[in-house]
């Protein structure tokens, strides 16, 4: 029996998301709880300094690496202190190499696995499958993510809500960032428009959570594990499953992550289909981009399939046959060259032999975003 999780789900740094998490932690001790704070970042937060008082934390341990000493939170110490409720602050942070796990939520699931509640934080742009639509909306890649799955696996997801206006207010006063920040965050990733396109998708992604809990819930017992399994012997499309068919361009990653979140909402597999050329040796930049893609689908959870064919799209048909696709999505072929121009398009190659699979292309609305972490604390 695993602990139970909440985690308070932010559209941006500053709304209050470590101060709400300390308060219930707060109102847990005062009922008789054993509760400790296992990593809280203040940032310089006088507010957030002062809701933690009075509450124990367990202290960090210091990393040696590289020459200098970091400070990350003591998993080992946590699993000994055993509390009943730990609160573990930011759930994105990567960790300094050398310690259990690379990344904070897997540091949690320990902990979670151990018996001992958490409470945890983490901000909407930080999720693997709106890494796309992140960037499109704010021009800032953020290179810190979690899977999807964190917030599908936890008990409880609640939204901390703030209006755009007074976080840009909040900024202004200085109680977000130092005043030597607020200048750069107000005309970067804290315009207004920008927090208003992602209190949407904060607002959108947390009523996809309750809407998803609430159809398993009404699932009778082994219902859906049945009707996955049933799904992955009989490959005729009895339920939907999604196939993205992606090439090495770092471009068509969104087409996975787009994918995902389609797949999500009808509850169906994904699998991901990489077609390369039988004759061509891959070359150092295509082996890194195919692990890039395998690291992104095993994150999502999605199937990778890797096929060596001269003709996408019979590559694509076969696969799609045989696993009992109804929907493929894809990025905009290039534009044709030379002899290709007297062809035919892929989608519509993909459409005349595939007429019962809805074909999808998803459009790509970046223009090569900002590269930078992107990191909002």
């Amino acid at each position: 029996m695993a602990g139970r999780y909440k985690i308070l789900l932010g559209m941006a740094a500053g709304v209050g998301k470590t101060c709400r998490m300390l308060q219930e932690g707060r109102a847990e001790a005062e009922a008789g709880r054993d509760v400790v704070i296992g990593l809280l970042e203040t940032h310089g937060r006088a507010g957030t300094a002062g809701a933690a008082s009075g509450l124990e934390v367990v202290p960090r341990r210091r990393v040696p690496y590289r020459g200098a000493t970091l400070e990350e939170m003591d998993l080992p110490g946590i699993l000994r202190r055993r509390p009943e409720l730990c609160l573990i602050d930011e759930l994105a942070h990567s960790n300094a190499p050398g310690v259990e796990h690379a990344k904070r939520y897997e540091d949690i699931a320990d902990v979670l696995a151990a018996e001992i509640d958490v409470y945890s934080t983490v901000n909407v742009q930080h999720l693997e499958s709106l890494n796309d639509q992140v960037a499109e909306l704010t021009g800032v890649r953020v290179r810190e993510t979690v899977p999807d799955a964190v917030l599908a696996t936890a008990d409880e997801v609640v939204l901390v809500d703030l209006t755009p206006e007074a976080l840009v207010a909040r900024l202004r006063a200085g109680k977000v960032y130092g005043h030597d920040r607020i200048a750069a965050a107000l005309n970067g990733f804290f315009k207004l428009e920008n927090l208003q396109a992602l209190r949407e998708v904060a607002l959108r992604q947390v009523a996809d959570e309750v809407e998803a809990k609430r159809l398993v819930a009404r699932e009778p017992l082994g219902a859906r594990e049945e009707r996955l399994l049933g799904a992955v012997a009989d490959p005729r499309p009895i339920a939907e499953r999604l196939l993205a068919l992606v090439s090495l361009d770092e471009r068509d990653e969104r087409v996975v992550r787009r994918a995902w979140r389609s797949a999500r909402r009808l509850d169906a597999g994904l699998d991901v289909l990489v077609v390369r050329d039988p004759e061509s040796a891959p070359g150092a930049a295509e082996r890194e981009r195919l692990e890039s893609l395998r690291r992104i689908a095993s994150v999502l959870g999605a199937h990778l399939i890797v096929e060596a064919d001269r003709d996408v799209a019979e590559a694509a048909v076969r696969t799609a046959r045989e696993r009992g696709t109804t929907y493929i999505l894809l990025g905009a072929p290039p534009p044709p060259r030379g002899l290709g121009r007297l062809g035919e398009a892929l989608p519509m190659r993909l459409v005349r032999a595939l007429p019962e699979v809805d074909v999808r292309i998803v459009a790509d609305r970046t223009d090569r975003p900002d590269s930078g972490r992107g990191d909002t604390p």
